[in-house]
């Protein structure tokens, strides 16, 4: 660790998410806490979506994280997130982003992690601020699939990928204590890029990671009619673009899959 973090390990919780928003709706958080547990009864995806995990073969944590912009000013976070996550990837497992890359390693809008067309792991963020004149702060949940792709595709019932397809031999993923923590020197990189300049400074990086680029896909969400168009990127507040005939609409928030996947 290379920045200001307190670090906590626990061998079992219901949700690190919901462990780090009690403290803060109680007022008990001070300084950024990532807190780490090797098992999740009840971990959460977006949406009230389950997060599910088996002991010891995923890499569960979240981070409480202060900001000194608003609420309104924290548009594109996800996608911040998603850089550092890469990036931790890459130092943690000791392979270059270029090798990444052509492994498939990609960033789908806004929230998640691929590995070809199969999800590695994806991203959480609530809180918020109880006052005007205090910090922000988002609790920032990830999850990533690291071993056992065969349970975990039982648990959930739809195939997944793995951290382990990345290493070149068998059994050789680092612990994932390691990769937590090359994940956290990360995010204390980017999110004090993010808390100075917004996510527009980060939007290039994202768009070489851009999974759906200028595939059509399918916009969808609760309350909503789906949308269809063909992606264009993220604009520099981390909108997604939607290409539909000669308009192009911004996407603030939703789900997007492939058109022939929706």
């Amino acid at each position: 660790m290379n920045w200001n973090c307190i670090l906590e390990r626990v061998a079992q919780t219901t949700s690190t998410n919901d462990d780090l928003l009690l403290r803060w709706r109680a007022g008990e958080l001070i300084d950024p806490v990532a807190r780490m547990a090797n098992l999740q009864t009840a971990g959460k995806g977006r949406a009230g979506r389950k997060w599910q995990t088996l002991l010891g073969d995923s890499l569960c944590f979240s981070l409480a994280y202060p900001f000194k912009r608003t609420p309104a000013e924290l548009s594109g976070l996800s996608l911040a997130v998603g850089i550092a996550v890469i990036n931790g990837i890459s130092t943690g497992l000791n392979i270059s982003l270029r090798q990444l890359y052509e492994n498939g390693l990609r960033l789908k809008w806004p929230n998640d992690i691929l590995l070809g067309d199969k999800k590695l792991g994806g991203i959480l963020l609530e809180g918020g601020q109880t006052q005007a004149d205090q910090p922000t702060w988002m609790v920032i949940g990830i999850g990533l699939n690291a071993t056992n792709a065969i349970s975990l595709e039982r648990a959930v019932g739809a195939e997944i990928a793995v951290l382990e397809t990345l290493v070149n031999q068998p059994n050789q993923l680092p612990a994932l204590d390691v990769i937590w923590l090359k994940i956290l020197d990360q995010l204390g990189l980017v999110l004090t890029e993010f808390e100075e300049n917004g996510f527009s400074t980060l939007q290039k990086i994202w768009l070489e990671w851009d999974a759906y680029a200028n595939q059509a896909v399918v916009i969808t969400g609760p309350g909503t009619s789906p949308q269809t168009g063909t992606a264009l990127g993220v604009n520099p507040s981390g909108a997604l673009i939607l290409e539909q005939g000669t308009n192009q609409v911004l996407i603030h928030a939703g789900d997007v899959s492939l058109r022939g996947q929706a």
